[in-house]
C-alpha cells in the first residue's frame, strides 16, 4: 500500500563538507577504509570502467556502521547512559548494536519478523536486544517509539538523522580519495541515507559528478517521489532486496531533490543476475540490495540512462563508481 505525503525539510539542518570530514575523523579509528575493486569482464558488459567500493567488506558487513558509529559517538555521556533504540530490517540494526557495544551502552532493536536470520544472528552477536514486529513500516516505527517512551533510550534513526547521513557520506569521500575523476556514482536507495550521503560526499569532491540511485521496481517509492516531487511512502514490499524496503524521509528527500541526477528502476530478475555476476566474476559475496546499484548498467542501453555529458572526440569509456552497500546474505545450500 502506498501513501503520499507533502515534501518538507522540517527538522533538517544543512550538512556541510566540514561535517562530513569531522564524521570521518570520528569514525576512522573504528571502521575499515574499504577497498575499491575492478573487473575487466564487468567493464566489458557495461561498456564502462567500473570501480566497486566494497562496503560488503566493511565491519558488520555493510556501510551502515559508518552512520551508526558517527551517531552513537556523537551522543553526550548522559545520552549514552540511557541506551539507544532503532528499527531496521537488519544492516542498520547490526551496526547500531555493534557501535553501542563499542560505546559501552545498550541497544534495543526493532526488526520485522521476516528479517533474514543471518541479520538477526548478527544483531544478537553484538549484544543487541531484538523485539520483532509485523513487517510493515508503521509497526516498526510504533514499536520503536513505544520502547523509547518506556526506557528513555535515544533514537538512532536508520536514515532520518544528519549524523547518520554524514557518516554514510564518508564512503563516497573515501571513493573520491582513491579514484579520481569519476563521471558518475551509483548506489542503492531505500530510506535515502546512503544515497543522500553519496550526493554530498561525491559532489563535495567532484561538483560535476552525476549521482544516481538504483531501486527495485517492487519498492519504487523513491522513484515516484523523484518523478512527482511529492514524498511517497510504501507500507510494505516483497522485493528480494530486503535492505531496500524503507521509504525516504523528508530530510533525505530534500537532499536528493537538490543534488540527485536520477533514480533507475530494476526488476527482480535483474537484481539476481547482477548479484550472481559479482559472485562469479569478482569472487566476493554481496547481498541483493548491493546488486541494485550495478543492475541498471548491465541491460541494453543502460549506460545511456545516465545521460552523461558528451565527451566529444574522446573515445575513453566513462568512469563509474558503484557502491556495494553490503554482503549480509543468507547462504542456504
Amino acid at each position: 500500500m502506498a501513501t503520499a505525503n507533502p515534501a518538507s525539510n522540517s527538522g533538517s539542518s544543512p550538512i556541510e563538507w566540514k561535517t562530513i570530514v569531522e564524521a570521518h575523523e570520528r569514525i576512522r579509528p573504528r571502521i575499515h577504509h574499504t577497498p575499491v575493486l575492478t573487473s575487466e569482464s564487468l567493464d566489458h558488459l557495461a561498456n564502462a570502467h567500473l570501480f566497486f567500493k566494497c562496503e560488503n567488506l566493511q565491519k558488520t558487513g555493510s556501510f551502515k556502521i559508518r552512520g551508526a558509529t558517527n551517531a552513537i559517538f556523537s551522543l553526550t555521556d548522559e545520552e549514552a547512559r540511557r541506551g539507544v533504540v532503532t528499527h531496521s530490517s537488519g544492516n542498520h540494526a547490526a551496526a547500531v548494536a555493534c557501535a553501542a557495544a563499542w560505546r559501552g551502552t545498550t541497544a534495543a532493536i526493532v526488526m520485522p519478523k521476516n528479517a533474514p536470520r543471518v541479520k538477526c544472528r548478527a544483531v544478537e552477536s553484538y549484544g543487541g536486544k531484538i523485539t520483532f514486529c509485523e513487517p510493515v513500516v508503521t509497526a516498526r516505527t510504533e514499536t520503536a517509539a513505544r520502547i523509547q517512551a518506556e526506557t528513555g533510550a535515544v533514537m538512532i534513526h536508520p536514515y532520518d538523522d544528519d549524523r547518520i547521513i554524514a557518516g554514510q557520506a564518508t564512503a563516497a569521500k573515501e571513493l573520491a580519495e582513491d579514484v579520481p575523476e569519476l563521471d558518475a556514482v551509483l548506489t542503492p536507495v531505500s530510506g535515502g541515507g546512503l544515497l543522500s550521503g553519496t550526493c554530498l560526499g561525491a559532489k563535495g569532491t567532484w561538483p560535476t559528478v552525476r549521482v544516481y540511485g538504483g531501486e527495485p521496481e517492487r519498492a519504487d517509492d523513491a522513484y515516484r517521489s523523484w518523478k512527482t516531487g511529492t514524498l511517497q511512502s510504501l507500507e510494505s514490499s516483497d522485493t528480494i532486496a530486503d535492505g531496500l524496503r524503507a521509504s525516504l524521509a523528508p530530510r533525505t528527500f530534500a537532499i536528493l531533490q537538490k543534488h540527485l541526477d536520477g533514480i533507475l528502476l530494476v526488476s527482480e530478475e535483474e537484481i539476481v543476475s547482477a548479484m550472481k555476476l559479482i559472485w562469479e566474476r569478482m569472487k566476493i559475496v554481496i547481498e541483493p540490495s548491493s546488486a541494485v546499484a550495478l543492475a541498471p548498467l548491465l541491460r541494453p542501453g543502460g549506460l545511456r540512462e545516465l545521460a552523461l555529458p558528451d565527451r566529444g572526440s574522446q573515445v575513453t569509456s566513462p568512469r563509474i563508481g558503484v557502491i556495494l552497500s553490503g554482503g549480509n546474505v543468507e547462504l542456504n545450500w
